[in-house]
């Protein structure tokens, strides 16, 4: 399965050892908490961008169904994200800012929650949404697949899932030059957070387990968003060419992420049933485990 897992992802031999000293046993461990609750069991994994918390969710998922014969699912909070015209709708009526996809506010979070109560359905079937980064709008809804429930396992993948709301203390001074300059008087960032407290806070009660990829430091961010866009570049059509980041503008589009994942970087660990520590290539050189049993 590995093997398989390597190419299908392209990932270099080392990911091997990552995976079996790393991945397996909290995979075993998820599994063995999912016998002992209620159906479905739901994971959060929080990683910032480029930290290859899309890689573990799909491990986990694909070992989990390999071999034990569970139906996993993998949501990411990606895929959930409002269309341009929706965006632009929220920059127009709040802050230009929420034309661009990304904090939270630019998600559709209804659809997220009417999403999980579906889940925990025993049957029936479910369309799971898919966004086109590439064209930055959601593919059409004839083209999302289909998943048959019960659903035994969802590993729900994100960069802002399970991060708190700030105080109003901490929203008060700008952190970068962006906030600076484009939201000086706090509208932006009031609305993400506020967004957070109403509609993202409620969400995160249906997850079971939460797993954390912590970044030795946002300086990180740069560089493994610039490998991610080259990805993207290899995968994208001459009609989605367009879309794709320069290297300026991917510097300035994560400072839309600054804020939140540096408020991540210092809090979140604290309630995260397993920690993965990473180092500035990506590899884990801790893993911090607040359940024992782990």
């Amino acid at each position: 399965m590995l093997t398989s897992f390597l190419d299908k992802h392209k990932l270099a031999d080392t990911f091997i050892n990552l995976a079996s000293s790393a991945f397996v046993p909290l995979a075993e461990k998820i599994v063995a908490r999912q016998q002992q609750d209620e159906a479905p069991f739901m994971i959060g994994i929080n990683g910032c961008q480029g930290s290859g918390k899309s890689t573990l969710a799909d491990f986990l998922a694909e070992y989990i169904t390999d071999k034990y014969q569970l139906n996993v699912i993998v949501l990411s909070l990606d895929d959930f994200y409002y269309s341009q015209q929706k965006r632009a709708e929220l920059a127009a009526d709040i802050h230009p800012l929420l034309a661009t996809r990304g904090v939270p506010g630019t998600h559709n979070t209804a659809y997220i929650a009417q999403l999980l109560a579906q889940l925990k359905k025993r049957s029936g079937t479910l369309s799971l949404p898919r966004f086109n980064k590439a064209a930055d709008n959601p593919f059409a809804e004839e083209t999302w697949p289909n998943i048959d429930l019960p659903v035994d396992i969802v590993l729900f993948e994100g960069w802002c899932w399970g991060i708190y709301p700030q105080s109003t203390e901490q929203l008060a001074e700008p952190i970068n030059q962006l906030e600076q300059d484009a939201d000086a008087n706090g509208i932006w960032r009031g609305y993400v957070n506020n967004s957070l407290h109403k509609e993202y806070l409620p969400l995160y009660a249906h997850m079971d387990f939460w797993v954390l990829l912590k970044a030795p430091s946002f300086d990180c961010v740069y560089q493994w968003r610039l490998e991610q866009e080259q990805k993207l570049r290899l995968k994208s059509t001459l009609t989605d060419s367009a879309k794709i980041m320069s290297d300026s503008e991917i510097m300035a589009f994560i400072k839309l992420y600054q804020r939140l994942t540096e408020h991540c970087l210092a809090t979140m660990a604290d309630y995260c049933e397993v920690v993965f520590c990473l180092d500035s290539r990506r590899r884990i050189v801790k893993t911090l485990k607040q359940d024992s049993s782990i």
